[in-house]
């Protein structure tokens, strides 16, 4: 039987990233890598990591106040204004679905008080899940001097989520 998707074992993936990382979530078996160690800026994929912490350090039912350091950050948004409240689970919906980085400012700062205070937790968490490449500045991603990560790492985060989240 010949599958019209099969690829010669020999064949090298036309992969056009800088770096990647095909990796086994059960197993963690890595499939194929490309400079899958190197430390790249990982902009809004930091919203994962930020979710995780979010959802280990609030109920979903929470009600946060939206300040002026959350309200009209740069960058994607889901157009949160200082005064109004929404739900942890509003402001994770907006975090995920539009990337909105004053979503990711608002439950950072709910969660931990401040912005240094919720990287510190969030580089707990990597050290946790064993993601040794990472380093973690801020909630929502934008460009910071020491905010990095790996595919490697990224790959074991996802690995985590799934393991989280799919039954056994």
């Amino acid at each position: 039987l010949v599958s019209a998707f099969a690829v010669p074992a020999h064949a090298e993936p036309g992969v056009s990233a800088k770096s990647a990382i095909l990796m086994h979530a059960d197993s963690g078996r890595v499939l194929y890598e490309k400079n899958a160690d190197e430390h790249m800026l990982i902009a809004s994929t930091t919203k994962i990591m930020t979710a995780i912490v979010v959802l280990e350090h609030c109920a979903l039912d929470e009600l946060v106040e939206v300040d002026e350091r959350s309200a009209g950050i740069e960058g994607s948004s889901m157009y949160l204004r200082a005064g109004e409240s929404c739900t942890v689970e509003e402001l994770l919906c907006g975090l995920l679905l539009v990337s909105g980085n004053d979503a990711a400012t608002a439950l950072a700062l709910h969660a931990a008080g401040s912005m240094e205070r919720f990287a510190e937790l969030m580089n707990d968490k990597a050290r946790e899940l064993g993601m040794t490449g990472s380093h973690f500045e801020n909630a929502h991603g934008l460009d910071a001097e020491g905010h990095h990560s790996t595919a490697r790492d990224l790959a074991v985060l996802m690995a985590g989520c799934m393991s989280e989240a799919l039954p056994a």
